[in-house]
Order: C-alpha cells, then structure tokens, then sequence
C-alpha cells in the first residue's frame, strides 16, 4: 500500500479551451503513462463527441507514477475537468474528491468567465490552488498582464505563476514539482473502519456497472462485501483497479486513494453518485457529505419517431443517466408525439449532448420538443404547483400568479464590444447589476430570465462580440412575471408539441416566427389550411397554406360555359367538407425545424 504522504490529488480547471486537456496529455507522456506510440492528443477525452466537438464533457481519472528532483516517489491522481457552464456539477464532484487544483489560465486570453467560477468552487471546496500560465509560446502572449489579472479579478497571488507551454512541453516539468510541493497530502486512517466517496459511475457493455471512488479512511479491497450508506445496497468487490491511464487491476485501494471498483451491480438506482460506501461487517458511524444534486435548468421532451423503439428508449436513458448524474427524466404522453420523456438538463450545450449520444450510442431517432424552463404557479385556490411542460399549463381563470426563474450572469467581453453586448442584455429584459474594468476587458454582471437564455442568447453573444466574450450564470431567484401560453393551430387542431410560454410583449413575435416557419414545412393539402398562433381564444397571428388544385376542368372541350361552372361549384362544395373532416398530418422533421426559430 502507497505510503498517505505520497499522495497527491488534484484537478486541473479552466476555462473552454484554455488547454486543460492538452496540459493532462503532456502530465501524462512526462510520467510516462503513455508510450510515445499510444499518445493521441486529448487522450483522455475519449468519446467521440468530445473530439468532434474539441471539448472535454465527462470528467477523467488518471493515476500517474512521478520521481521528484528530491529522489523521492510520488503518486499523483489527476482530474482532467469540463470547462463549459453546462458540465459545471462535474467539475464540483471532481474537487470533493481532491485537495489541490491546477488553475490554466490562457497567457494570451487572460482570466475569463469561467475561470472565475471553476475558481470559486475551488476555493469553497478548501483547495489549494497553483496558477498556471498557459500558451506562453503565442506571439500574443502576455504573462505580466495575465498575473496582474489573476490578482486583481480572482484575488490569488500569482508572482509564482508557472509560465508554461503545453504545445511545446515547457514548464511541465516546474508543475510537477509544484504538485509535490505545493498541494498538500490527502488525510486518512487505514485501520478504520471503511469510508470511500462514490465520485463517477458508468455503464460499460462488458462489465456491467463501474464505479470510480475515492477512499477516505480504511481499505478497499478485492472479495470485500460492501454496503451502499444511501440504497442500502449489498454487493462483494469483483475486481479493484486505477487507470493509469490504461485500467491496472490491483488488491486494494487505501486512504487518499482514487481507483474503480465492479461490484457487479445490476440496477442504476444502486450506484448514486455522492454515496458513500462501507464495509458490512465493519459498518462506518458517518457518511460523506456527498455532492448537492443537480438543479435542472431547462426542460425539453424527447419522442421516439418509431412508437416500438420507446422501451429501448428508457433503457438508453438509464444508462445514460448512470453515466451523467446532472441529467434526470421522466415519462410523459403527447398527443401528438405518443409516448415519451421529460428530460431535464443544466443547459442548451447539455441537451444537445445527449440528443447527440443517444442516437450515436443507441441508434434511436428521436423528435424532441421546444426547450422550456420550470415555472412556479399559484392557482386562485392556493395551490403550488411546478410546470414543466407548457402544455399542462391551466386556464388563466385558475391561475393567480405565476413566476418564472432569473439567472445571474457574468460576461467579460473586451470594452469594444461593450454596448453591443449591453444592448443585447436590456432586449433580452436584463437588469444590470455590477460592470466593472480590469484592463481593456469589461465584466458586466446581470440579472436576466432564464426564459430569454435558453434559446440562442449565447449564440447571438458570441457573434457579436466575434467569439472573444464568455458567459457563466448561476440560478438566482424567482419572480413574477406577465407570462402567457401561447398554443399553435393547424386546421384549428391544437399540437401541444409546439406549445411554447412567452412573455406577453414577445408573444406575437414569437408567434408569428412559428408560423410562417410551419408555412414553409406543412405540405399543402387539397384544401387551404389555416395555422393560427393563439394566447387563450384570441387568435394573434395567422398564416395560410394555399390549397393544391386539381383542374376538374381538364376533359370538358367546349360547349357552354355554365357546364364549366357547375364542374367547379361542385369542386367548390367538395373542399369546404375537405376542409371539415379533412385532417392535417405534420410530417415529424417539422416539429424539430419549426422550434429552430430561436436561430432568428
């Protein structure tokens, strides 16, 4: 067993593509984890939407061996952590499992959003932080503004900073040194009873349900029976290991140590991630604090095109949501759509994730319905209630108030794009709270509904500020708002799939948007088909397919004209009982392309 004060735990933070996962590859190839042959840059994002996409999604363990310049040993587990706001809980169960962090900061793009909010949740979780200057070899590099930067927005002193390149390899071997010396050694007794922190759980097709822990006192070892502290489960430890970063099987994990375990548990709902894990025959009195659950922030329902692929459906959800713990679901109907799931997400970025590996990890082809954040309504009776989905919202008879929530949002944007950015806050029904300079980089601190940021707020961010501004937000509070439902019509049909709530000066626009967009989707039928947007009965926007015509005329040569006219009164008469029994289909693309609106 590794001696405790030879341990070190640490996870690197940053913000998007500030180099965290290039810096772990060079960790790595330094340590010699990997021969030179097996490399891969990013090799620790290992899905292929993480290399598709450039960016880090699922957090990634690895145990490496390093030989300090003091001739000692020592072992060190490394975090590789998500940089984007959506993966944010990853990040905060990766710091309850360390006790340092390595902060990346870009020496050309200095301190961005996210970095002060990956800062601040180190900070709360008691970490030792070492600053790191990263990209020093860009001509556009400048470290002393960066660390005057760190120390004025963040408040770290960075005189220390370790200047380093993860292209070209320097500094890295100035941060191992740093890791051994700087960050302090894990605490822990091995003679007590068990007490390991369940940190990650994932569904593997071979080896059924593997779990990543942390032990904190006692010894995990093979052959050991265990029991879950939160389900109560029991299973016995199969095999125990690390990834270094290939898996290596080992006998047993003690104190300070991080490795996975397969216990051969079969059911999802075993493996809740925070637990804390003891032995059954010599039980721990305390468990672990465990992780605060993951709020959801936005909603959207997913819908199988195939009705039968709704089993398999649920399955993939399952195994999903074992692997991702912010992600939650539950069963839903539509009448237009069938049978499906209300799915629950920390943001747009997530939802697209998901959507994305369920029909490559799965093969399901899925419809999925506008976006929507939960809202608070307080029925004339006094009752609460949470609204999910903006069909199940009641009559407006009923209902007394209803809230929605607002975010507090930071965004740092060079002053050039400032009033851009301003404007585009104040559109969106913003208040602004805080705007404050440091250099020639603007932080503008708002509070906005979380409504207006789920569609495409930070598309039109990055556009007009070309890419340079970066925006992290957090739940702040509920408020009342003049919110309405608006229902989509076709052939005075409601489709509930479409139901969108807006706030009342926005609701004809948006309403409109969805119209004509359905125009163009909605194949033409052989009579006209009207598609109304409408709050209650008042209708505020209409569009109007036109009908196809058959020309009934075609076999009439000649002749009176009368004979013409009584062959089109009669085509005439045949349309108006078309248009009342005739029932529209909408074929099932056009759900997904009309609720793309927010790209306008």
């Amino acid at each position: 067993m590794i001696e405790i004060s030879k341990i070190r735990n640490f996870s690197i933070i940053a913000h998007i593509d500030h180099g965290k996962s290039t810096i772990a590859d060079r960790l790595i190839q330094v340590c010699g984890g990997l021969s030179d042959r097996e490399m891969k840059e990013q090799v620790l994002d290992s899905m292929d939407i993480e290399r598709e996409r450039g960016i880090t999604i699922k957090a990634q363990t690895v145990r490496l061996d390093y030989k300090a310049k003091d001739g000692q040993s020592y072992v060190l587990n490394l975090m590789d952590t998500p940089g984007h706001v959506d993966f944010g809980y990853e990040v905060s169960r990766s710091l309850a499992a360390c006790e340092g962090s390595l902060l990346i900061v870009d020496a050309s793009q200095g301190v961005e959003a996210q970095t002060l909010a990956n800062v601040y949740q180190a900070i709360n979780a008691d970490h030792e932080i070492v600053p790191v200057l990263n990209k020093i070899d860009l001509p556009a590099a400048e470290p002393e503004r960066v660390k005057a930067q760190i120390e004025e927005v963040i408040g770290l002193p960075a005189d220390d900073a370790i200047a380093a390149s993860a292209k070209t390899g320097a500094g890295i071997e100035d941060i191992l040194e740093a890791l051994v010396t700087k960050l302090p050694p894990p605490v822990g007794d091995k003679d007590a009873p068990l007490q390991a922190l369940l940190v990650d759980s994932w569904y593997d097709a071979y080896l059924g349900v593997m779990t990543l822990v942390r032990v904190r006192h006692g010894v995990l070892k093979k052959g050991m029976k265990i029991r879950m502290m939160a389900t109560g489960a029991t299973h016995v430890i199969e095999r125990v290991g690390v990834f270094a970063p290939k898996p290596i099987a080992l006998d047993q994990l003690g104190p300070g140590e991080i490795g996975f375990i397969n216990a051969g548990v079969k059911r999802v709902a075993d493996a809740k991630v925070g637990d804390t894990i003891t032995e059954e025959r010599r039980p721990t009195d305390t468990a672990l604090p465990g992780f605060a659950p993951s709020i959801p922030v936005v909603f959207c329902g997913l819908f199988p095109v195939d009705t039968n692929d709704f089993s398999g459906l649920r399955e993939a959800l399952e195994k999903l949501s074992l692997n991702d713990a912010s992600f939650s679901f539950e069963a839903e109907t539509s009448a237009a759509l069938g049978f499906g799931f209300r799915c629950g997400f920390l943001g747009l970025l997530h939802m697209e994730v998901i959507r994305e590996r369920l029909s490559r990890e799965f093969n399901l082809e899925l419809i999925s319905t506008a976006p929507s954040v939960v809202y608070q309504m307080t029925l004339t009776d006094g009752k609460h209630l949470y609204l999910h989905n903006p069909a199940d919202m009641p009559e407006v008879s009923r209902l007394a108030s209803i809230e929605e929530p607002w975010i507090k949002a930071t965004i740092m944007t060079p002053d050039e794009f400032l009033g851009p950015v301003l404007t585009l806050c104040t559109e969106r029904r913003g208040e602004q709270i805080d705007l404050t300079y440091a250099g020639n980089r603007a932080m503008a601190v708002y509070r906005l509904p979380l409504n207006e940021v789920v569609f495409d707020f930070y598309d039109r961010l990055k556009s007009i500020t070309r890419g340079y501004a970066s925006f992290d937000y957090a739940l702040d509070s509920y408020r009342d708002g003049d919110l309405v439902k608006v229902s989509i019509l076709v052939n005075g049909d409601l489709v509930d799939a479409l139901s969108m709530i807006v706030h009342r000066d926005q609701a004809e626009g948006k309403g409109r948007a969805i119209c004509i967009r359905l125009k163009d989707l909605v194949p033409r039928q052989m009579f006209k088909v009207a598609l109304q947007a409408a709050i209650g009965g008042k209708v505020i926007a209409r569009e109007t397919i036109a009908a196809l015509r058959k020309d009934v005329t075609a076999k009439c040569y000649g002749g009176d004209i009368s004979r013409k006219k009584k062959l089109l009164d009669k085509q005439k008469e045949g349309k108006k009982k078309m248009r009342q029994f005739g029932k529209v289909e909408i074929p099932q693309n056009a759900f997904f392309e009309a609720l793309k609106m927010g790209d306008n």
